[in-house]
């Protein structure tokens, strides 16, 4: 099947998902000798109008996993993408603890809205709470597989009959109903809820603004950082890209599940791959 363009599409809050998915769509537009594009729906400026493909497309289509699901604040946007019959390869990253049932679920996303899946991945980033889970990761080895998995990509590509519709790619995961949020627990197994937790700000801020600038939700007030006008999806952009390290958490309820996954998930997990 001919492919004239390859998109990455992302959403991408400490750019891991970024990274992944447009190492994938460069080489797969390489291999096609396909024209490239992009499209970063990370900001809220970028979801006030839903992505457009076309059938001549090949999207590769990444979001992360937050509590082993796609992020519920992202649904309602991503129910506004058209995939117009193009091609897509669904693509989550997780911090080093599980895909669960994310990865099927962004495959039925985009198979509902139009698209025909025909590969999928879960890679492995650095964990949004952690600066040690997943440390590094997508690291060279990560990105080693990415362009392995782009030409595998492409060949399944070009094999697929003009004027053929490809049949959605099997995935592991629970088809839907999706098995719920994943629910962090302390040790005598009582559910810790830090939905409603929000960063703090140290004396070393010097008042950049970076954060508001990089918040995906647009929650924190850029005239004055401190204060939080919307919700907090503990997605790490203001904590890693601050550039004086001002942002931190001290609710107990939070520190306990980072360590408890730091502790609990020190292996390096495997990246899936289907095809």
């Amino acid at each position: 099947m001919e492919v004239k363009r390859v998109w990455a599409v992302w959403f991408s809050a400490t750019d891991t998902t970024k990274k992944t998915v447009t190492a994938i769509a460069d080489r797969a537009a390489e291999v096609l000798g396909a024209e490239r594009a992009d499209y970063d729906f990370t900001l809220p400026a970028m979801r006030r109008e839903g992505f457009q493909a076309a059938k001549e497309d090949l999207v590769i289509f990444g979001t992360p996993v937050y509590a082993g699901r796609v992020p519920n604040v992202l649904l309602k946007y991503l129910a506004t993408i058209a995939g117009n019959g193009a091609l897509a390869v669904p693509v989550v990253l997780f911090g080093n603890r599980n895909y669960d049932d994310g990865l099927i679920e962004l495959r039925d996303i985009l198979e509902n809205t139009g698209f025909h899946t025909i590969a999928a991945a879960a890679f492995v980033g650095e964990h949004s709470f952690s600066k040690v889970l997943a440390a590094g990761r997508p690291d060279e080895e990560d990105m080693t597989e990415a362009v392995r998995f782009a030409e595998s990509i492409c060949g399944k590509v070009n094999a697929i009959p003009e004027g053929t519709i490809p049949a959605a790619i099997e995935v592991d995961g629970v088809p839907h109903p999706y098995r719920g949020y994943y629910q962090p627990r302390d040790r005598k197994g009582v559910s810790i809820d830090i939905r409603k937790v929000k960063p703090l700000t140290s004396e070393a801020c010097d008042n950049c603004g970076i954060c508001a600038e990089v918040c995906p939700m647009g929650s924190i007030n850029p005239e004055n950082i401190r204060e939080f006008t919307g919700i907090c999806i503990k997605c790490g952009a203001c904590i890693k890209k601050c550039p004086k390290q001002a942002k931190y958490y001290e609710d107990e309820g939070y520190l306990y599940h980072q360590h408890e996954l730091e502790e609990g998930y020190k292996r390096r997990a495997a990246v899936s791959l289907f095809l």
